[in-house]
């Protein structure tokens, strides 16, 4: 039996961070925005509420919370602005759950420790200019020297590329198996910004999550020890899936947070604007609007719930949160357009949020998986031509409490 039921701690969490929302984001948002301006600082006091570490144990510096409490700060952090649940995915999904979870006790002492504190900001770099969801079609390669790897490539589209501490860097470490494109040649080593060799740049003129910061990083013959490698050697696909399916959950939640905001700011506008004498929440094809964003949010709502109860209790979940992502993310895109048609002419102009968040919420339908790869995914797992890989950790704090 599935339990839904948020906790008090839940709740008190949530409370928390729609605080933080109103008061350290909303008043600048539309500023930062129009400016293209990431403010670093924002981090910082996320840090201090314990978010950056949310569910990472507490004997790593984390706030010790579940994997509901992630899908919490993310639903309600995009419900104001994407950058920030998108700074959340990359440090905290696809860098410091992967650490948690391959990394030995000297790696979480040196990396994922000062991450979970916020002391340090962390990312992931999988994609490249000529590979995205074609993982295996990736360039970076590293080559034993020694007691050390020397690596080379360049990694595109990452957030918080330009201003992160901490990189996971996917690589191929056996030319042979690249040829042949057998993923089980590649391998994950942990980056360090001050690495000589290593650069980085910020990407412009993006449509939107103009606040935020998205990048590129490139190693130039960085020289990195054989301690750096998280995990084996040759399991830095599966590391990388198993990342992956953290990101996606983070997005779902995330997406569902657009939802809702484009439902209150719809509600909003509706019982104050007036046409022909009357407001236009009388009008039915408003109120049909509405109730789409409504259903939408609900359902998308409960899809991550599902998926972050199944993470909790160690069940597989890589199915759920690939459903997740595909309907949270597509339903965002829908509600967001519906939202401005809702407030007209005022809804084209940055007078009123629910441009932002139309503009915001088309990456998320192409990273961590286009729309078109979870598509398909979801209809070979139907059609039992995929297996649903088995989970591979399950949060200690949560493990100890439900014992």
């Amino acid at each position: 039996m599935i339990d839904l039921e948020l906790t008090e701690e839940h709740i008190a969490l949530k409370k928390t961070v729609k605080e933080f929302c109103d008061g350290e984001i909303a008043p600048y948002i539309k500023e930062w925005d129009e400016k293209s301006h990431f403010e670093r600082s924002v981090f910082d006091k996320m840090a201090e509420l314990g978010l950056l570490g949310v569910c990472i144990p507490e004997e790593y510096g984390g706030a010790g919370f579940d994997y509901v409490s992630l899908g919490l700060v993310c639903e309600e952090l995009e419900a104001c602005d994407t950058f920030m649940r998108v700074a959340m995915s990359v440090h905290v999904g696809l860098n410091s759950l992967s650490l948690l979870t391959w990394g030995t006790e000297e790696q979480k002492q040196k990396y994922l420790v000062p991450q979970a504190k916020g002391e340090k900001l962390a990312t992931f770099g999988l994609t490249e200019p000529n590979a995205g969801s074609d993982v295996v079609g990736m360039r970076s390669y590293a080559r034993r020297d020694g007691d050390d790897w020397i690596l080379n490539g360049e990694k595109m589209w990452i957030s918080l590329g330009d201003v992160a501490d901490h990189f996971l860097f996917f690589c191929w470490t056996d030319a042979e198996k690249q040829k042949n494109r057998d993923h089980s040649g590649i391998s994950c080593f942990i980056v360090e910004r001050t690495m000589a060799g290593f650069s980085s740049g910020t990407l412009h003129g993006k449509l939107g999550i103009k606040a935020g910061n998205t990048g590129y990083f490139s190693l130039q013959d960085v020289r990195v020890p054989a301690s750096n490698m998280l995990g084996q050697e040759g399991e830095g696909f599966k590391i990388a899936m198993f990342s992956l399916e953290n990101g996606r959950y983070t997005v779902a939640a995330g997406a569902t947070g657009v939802i809702r905001a484009s439902r209150d700011a719809s509600v909003a506008y509706a019982n104050t604007r007036e046409v022909q004498g009357q407001t236009i929440a009388n009008f039915q094809l408003v109120k049909q609007k509405i109730a789409e964003m409504e259903a939408d949010y609900e359902m998308t709502h409960l899809l991550w719930l599902k998926c972050g109860y199944l993470k909790n209790n160690g069940m597989p979940s890589a199915k759920a949160a690939s459903l997740a992502k595909w309907q949270a993310t597509t339903r965002s895109e829908k509600a967001a357009s519906m939202a401005i048609e809702v407030h007209g002419a005022n809804g084209y102009t940055n007078d009123y949020p629910v441009e932002r968040y139309l503009r915001n919420c088309k990456a998320a339908v192409i990273y961590e998986g286009t729309r078109d790869i979870h598509t398909l995914m979801q209809a070979d797992w139907a059609l039992g031509l995929k297996k649903e890989p088995k989970a591979r950790v399950m949060l200690p704090a949560y493990k100890a409490a439900n014992a």
